[in-house]
């Protein structure tokens, strides 16, 4: 009894071990994310596929985010033409959103206030008018003349004055006061950035004896003449933009 006492202690682990190893052989192996694999391939060629990368750049917008985008623009768009048409004051929140096709609720989903929107209207006009003035000016060709730069400007200042989203400017012009102190320095920020780019050109014009006046002060009053054009320019009448153009170049620049 004490021999079969000795032996039983040493051949149990043996038997588990044994167990453990059948009992591992036949779980089924891990699949793998590669290609099917050719027969006999040697285990230590099979790689495992990476993770899929991310798309780089910014992810798409979803259809909710575009959806709200684009009611947040006609808002803008409507209170645009209201603001231009009524004035700030006598436009009414219901107004703002009749226009757009909305309840009179809606508005301030967007938009805490009249306010906001009033600036939204000029402070996102303002930027686009910016972003769409750079895009012209590269547009030139390197080296370009200083008179064709401030042609390009002028032309490009007359389609923001007139073209199809112009409300903003005319809504600029006349509701100024109807922002706070601090929407006003933010705005003015923007408005600086436009008009700075007039000074490269207005500068060289000067330095060749082309302008009519020193460039900071000519800049002031090409900007109060263009603008103005918002009262009298009739798009069926008259003449067009691109002729326009050429005439205030002969207002404010000697002919060269």
């Amino acid at each position: 009894m004490s021999r079969f006492a000795i032996v039983a202690p040493m051949q149990a682990p043996a038997r588990r071990m044994r167990a453990t190893a059948l009992s591992l052989a036949s779980l089924p192996a891990r699949p793998h994310k590669t290609a099917d694999l050719a027969p006999g391939t040697p285990a230590a060629a099979v790689v495992t596929a990476p993770p899929p990368r991310r798309p780089r750049g910014r992810p798409r917008k979803t259809a909710q985010e575009r959806s709200d985008g684009n009611r947040r623009r006609q808002l803008m768009d409507g209170a645009a033409k209201l603001f231009r048409s009524k004035g700030f004051a006598a436009t009414g929140t219901r107004d703002i959103a009749a226009a757009a096709g909305m309840h009179s609720g809606s508005p301030f989903y967007h938009f805490a206030s009249k306010s906001a929107l009033l600036f939204a209207v000029m402070n996102e006009g303002m930027a686009s008018a910016v972003q769409s003035q750079q895009q012209a000016l590269a547009a030139l060709a390197p080296q370009a003349p200083a008179r064709e730069c401030l042609r390009v400007l002028i032309r490009h200042h007359f389609e923001v004055l007139l073209g199809p989203r112009s409300s903003f400017i005319a809504v600029m012009l006349y509701e100024w006061r109807s922002l706070t102190p601090v929407q006003r320095r933010r705005i003015a920020l923007v408005k600086d950035s436009y008009e700075a780019a007039w000074m490269p050109a207005l500068t060289a014009l000067g330095q060749q004896g082309l302008l009519q006046a020193e460039p900071g002060v000519a800049r002031l009053f090409i900007f109060g003449a263009l603008n103005w054009a918002v009262q009298w320019f009739a798009p069926d009448k008259g003449k067009s933009l691109d002729e326009l153009t050429e005439q205030a170049l002969a207002l404010f620049i000697h002919a060269g």
